[in-house]
Parts: structure tokens; sequence; C-alpha cells
């Protein structure tokens, strides 16, 4: 196929429409790619249920092995259990998965030995120029003995390593509503959860990448109205939902309300904080709330902010050796988990934390969701820069007001601030704004919007 590789190597991952844009015999050049790009000898991969994945996947494995390494498949997985085989075993690997994209949609997230992640700066770039090459001529021959392609089924391993992590044996009884969104989590969840002293209330636990109930994207509020529904009717203590590849989560109380990834984040960092003796690191992403850096502080641990993005989380966990970071898009990332991040172990940090006293979780929670948030607002904009330069011009010399650009422009006061992001690949502007009561933060927030779509 004439495959465009500039529109689906992505800044993290290979993501793209199948087979229009890419296919098995790519999918064949990503795997002799990756693994001389590498220096592997041996890898792992594994798939989502989507009805592309264990062809592109057993491709990329050919791809592979034709150049003499080694392939453990562990077949159906969420993307954190290929972290944790990449971990385990201490070898490369490969997901096949677009994530919570539409059904069309497939692609490739790809670790290092240790999940360390391979993006644009880590190997990704080089990926894709050996690949661009080969489109028209395949790769190169070589004089290699090929590889064996076997079969290893890793979910019992993946789900004991969580639960040595995470004490729930001595927790009350729970009933939890857990929404896979006929995604991963519905082969994840059953083996994870099973033993503990928790009522299981499954919703679309079938997999199917056709996605038929809705769409594996929990951070749209249209995609938790039936799990909202679901934990009123069955008087549950909580509701969890997962995207489609399961390594993000999102938690609802019992009254079916929303729980801010960043208030998840503070109670986890709390409890990593006093499993690791009130010392430690956090990472937190510049737009999750300011209880964030609060509750690590109050905890004893020093927090340190980063870019949005998992690489830049992952980078600043291996240099800081922190021990837990934290996003507003609900990525969890834990030092005793290969830095990488998994939404089932943050999930098991909730239930644990709700099972060990004896408040509803709407109760527990509000100690970490101290301030009043816009959420993520997108503008579509001709041109990104100059209505920067207009928000820039507004807000510097204000008295007391802050600016920095770590990532796109932050304006900061005593009592709220602001964050306006350039989207990468769409002519989008994101804000994000937070402050002290609900007043001030609509007052805030609809004078930079007025700004951005002026």
């Amino acid at each position: 196929m004439a495959a465009d590789l500039s529109q689906i190597v992505k800044a993290y991952d290979v993501r793209g429409v199948v087979p229009d844009q890419w296919d098995e015999t790519l999918a064949e050049l990503f795997g002799a790619a990756f693994v001389q790009v590498t220096g592997a000898e041996a890898i792992v991969t594994g798939h989502d249920m989507r009805p592309s994945s264990p062809g592109l996947s057993r491709a990329f494995a050919r791809g592979a092995a034709a150049r003499g390494v080694d392939v453990t498949e562990i077949g159906l997985c969420s993307t954190d259990q290929l972290y944790y085989a990449s971990g385990a075993f201490g070898l490369p690997g490969a997901m096949f998965t677009a994530s919570h994209n539409p059904a069309q949609y497939n692609g490739i997230k790809m670790c290092r030995a240790g999940a360390a992640p391979v993006g644009q700066d880590t190997g990704l770039a080089e990926i894709r120029e050996l690949v661009e090459s080969w489109i028209d001529t395949g790769a190169p021959a070589t004089d290699a003995t090929p590889g064996t392609i076997s079969a290893r089924d890793t979910l019992e391993d993946y789900a004991a390593h969580l639960l040595h992590l995470v004490d729930l044996s001595s927790i009350r009884p729970l009933k939890v509503v857990v929404d896979a969104g006929n995604g991963m989590g519905g082969h994840t969840v059953p083996t994870v959860f099973a033993g503990l002293p928790l009522e299981l209330v499954p919703m679309y636990f079938e997999l199917d990448g056709t996605f038929p109930n809705h769409e594996a994207n929990p951070l749209d509020p249209a995609n938790i109205v039936d799990l909202q529904k679901r934990v009123r009717e069955e008087g549950a203590d909580l509701g969890i939902a997962f995207d489609g590849d399961a390594d993000r989560c999102f938690v609802v109380d019992e009254r079916g309300e929303p729980v801010s990834p960043s208030a998840v984040t503070a109670l986890v960092a709390a409890r990593e904080l006093a499993r690791h003796g009130g010392k430690g690191t956090v990472i937190h992403n510049l737009i999750t709330s300011w209880s964030v850096p609060e509750v690590v502080r109050e905890n004893g641990g020093t927090p340190v902010r980063t870019r949005v993005g998992h690489s830049f989380i992952k980078a600043e966990m291996a240099a800081s050796g922190a021990i837990f970071g934290g996003e507003h898009s609900a990525h969890y990332y834990f030092k005793d988990f290969w830095n990488a991040d998994t939404g089932m172990l943050a999930a098991l940090h909730v239930l644990a934390a709700l099972g060990g006293q004896e408040g509803a979780l709407s109760a527990l929670v509000a100690q970490y969701d101290r301030y009043a948030g816009s959420g993520e607002i997108n503008s579509t904009v001709d041109d990104q820069t100059a209505r920067l330069a207009a928000i820039r011009t507004a807000y510097e010399g204000r008295e007391g007001v802050t600016l920095d650009e770590l990532d796109g422009l932050t304006v900061s006061a005593a009592d709220w601030w602001f964050n306006v992001r350039p989207s990468n690949t769409e002519p989008l502007l994101r804000l994000n704004a937070e402050a002290r009561d609900e007043a001030t933060m609509a007052a805030v927030r609809d004078e930079v919007l007025a700004i951005i779509r002026g």
C-alpha cells in the first residue's frame, strides 16, 4: 500500500485507520524496524479486542522473528498487562491497540525493556525512517536464523503483581459497578478482582472492538451516563470505568457523581507516600488541580510539575526517582510498576482507601477535591500563536499575576489560575481553569474564552 507514515506515526505511538492507512504488510515492517532500533534479541507482544488486532500483532511478530528475534505473544491483554510483561521479562514490547479511538482504528504502543517508553525522541522517529525506506522494497535480507514465536499467558501473574502492591484482603465488603466499555477491562477485571471482598456488577464486559454500547473513552461525560445510572440503581459504593485498552480508569462516587482525576491523583499520592514512609517525589502535570501539590506536601512528599503527556511524566519519573505520578487525563504512573501507567492499580488504591474506612466515597474524596475547575474546553481557532499572544497581552503586567510557558501559557493569581495549550494535531486551543470558588472560576473561564474566540 502507498502509506503516508506522517499521518500515522504520532508523538508517542502508531495510530491510524485499518486498512486505509496501514495494514499487516506495514505491521510486519514495523516489527523488523522495532527490533533493529531496540537491538532486541527477544520481544513480547500483546493486543486488544479489535477485529484487526490479532492479524496486525502476528504480522509484527513475523517481521521481528524474520530478523532472528524470539517473540513471546501474550495475546489478549490490557496495555498495562503488556507493560507488566515487558517489566517482568525484561523485554521490549509492542501493544496493538487504538485505546479509545473508534473501531476502524488500530495502533502500536511500543516500549523498551522495563516498559521504558518509545516515542519520537526515544526511537520512534528512527523506526519510522526505516519503515519508510523499506515500503517499496521490503526489509533487507538477513543472515540471522529466524526466531521463534511462542504463546504465554500472563493474566494471573499480572493480577498477582498488582495485588502484591495493594492489600485489599482486610477491607470491608464493597459493591462496585465496573463499565469495561466492551474493552480489555472485561478481560482483566474478573481475574484481578477474584477472591476480593467485592460484589462486582459488570457492565459491557463482552470483548467487542466495534464498541456497540458507547465509545470506550470515560473522559467524555456521555460515555459514563450508563455507569452513573447503574451505580444509583444498584446502591453501589462506587463505579469504575475503563477505556478501551484499560490503561486509564475513571471513578464515580456512590451518588453517581464523577470523581476528578486530580482527586484520585491526590488520594493515591497520599497512600503511596504513606507506604514509602512519608517521603518521596510525586509528579503531576501542570493542569492537575492545586489540591495535588498541596496534598503531596501535607503528606511529606515533594511535588514536581511537568508538561502534559506521558513521555514527559515517565522521563521525569525516571530522572527524579518519583514514587508516583498522575495526570488530569486519568493516567496514573507507579515506580513499582516500572514507572508505567496502570489504571487498574489506581482503581485498587481507591477500593483499598474506601474499604479501609466506613464513610462514603464522596466524603472520602472531598478532602482531595478542594477547588472549582472548568475541565478542558477546546476552541477551534484560525491562528493559535496569535490567540496565545492576545491572552499574554491581556494578562501580563496585571498586579499579582504571574505567567509561565512550560506548556502553552499558564497564568496564575492568588485565587485562580488557567492554562491554554495548543493542540499538536488540530487547530485547537485547550483551556483549563481553576479557582477557589465556582463564581471566580466561571469569571476567569469566560474572560479567557472571550479572548480565544474573539
